[in-house]
């Protein structure tokens, strides 16, 4: 396993198992087998509704807890200091858990100051080791890691192989915080797992093209949560450390950016009120 090492000194998985969209009722027996695949990274969030799927898991799976690297996320209708506190209780109680790893701010919207206050409270605490943010541009990003006493240690937005985050990248190492993917796999959009170029790529290596997605965002220095509820697929995406990319390959992946969202952006009034439909 190849690891980052945050702001704050905690080293990170680069590669790790997300649950969003697994249902509930598989929750446990996913994560179960995540890790008996060998991942050690579980990411989770207060809006997937299966924290508790994941601290069963983390219970039951006899590796030590602190051998993994468990993280969720505060969702919009906990934001602001009292709700947001009490709910990262609530999720320290689900996840069967004393610390959680790493706990990010799910969204932009709502008292995400407040929210944050009584993250860094945790943080001091020793509830959690390491704070950060989800789905911030690059204008929020830096509007909270100046507000902020403790700078965020993550951000983790959408990015995969048509969605770079170049210009989100460069203001994350300004600020010294780990860029992280969600959605790397971009749901199978722009026919994903057809693309000729990253066919080309894995094939010469004797990968699938998800295999030399993951491998691209890891060498540019991402870290990933790729999610199936499939453990064959599980052990697919985990096994991308054994080949490394050339230059050119890279150069190659690049030329696929689009440089937007396919999925959703705040900027879009819309968006922003379907968003508050949930504060």
């Amino acid at each position: 396993m190849e690891y980052v090492t945050l702001n704050n000194g905690i080293k990170m998985p680069k590669l790790g198992y997300g649950v969003y969209q697994v249902d509930p009722s598989e929750a446990e027996r996913c994560v179960l087998d995540a890790i008996s695949v060998g991942y050690r990274s579980i990411d989770t969030a207060q809006a997937y509704a299966n924290e508790e799927g994941v601290g069963n898991a983390v219970v039951k799976c006899g590796i030590p807890r602190d051998e993994l690297f468990i993280t969720t996320k505060v969702w919009i209708s906990n934001a602001g200091y009292d709700k947001a506190k009490a709910s990262i209780e609530e999720s320290l109680r689900k996840l069967q858990t004393d610390y959680i790893d790493l706990m990010l701010i799910h969204q932009p919207f709502g008292d995400y100051y407040g929210t944050y206050r009584a993250m860094e409270e945790a943080y001091k605490a020793g509830k959690i080791k390491a704070i950060g943010v989800s789905n911030f541009y690059p204008d929020r990003f830096i509007d909270i890691q100046h507000f902020a006493e403790i700078k965020p240690a993550v951000n983790q937005v959408e990015t995969h192989v048509f969605q770079q985050q170049k210009n989100a990248k460069e203001y994350l190492k300004k600020y010294g915080a780990q860029i992280e993917s969600w959605g790397p796999f971009a749901e199978g959009k722009n026919d994903y797992f057809n693309n000729p170029v990253l066919k080309e790529i894995g094939a010469k290596y004797g990968k699938s093209t998800a295999q030399a997605a993951l491998r691209f965002l890891l060498q540019s220095d991402v870290v990933v949560i790729p999610k199936s509820t499939h453990k064959e697929r599980m052990e697919e995406n985990f096994n991308v450390f054994d080949f490394t990319l050339t230059a050119d390959e890279m150069n190659a992946i690049e030329a696929l950016d689009g440089g937007e969202s396919l999925f959703f952006s705040h900027y879009d009034p819309e968006i922003a009120e379907w968003f508050m439909t949930m504060a």
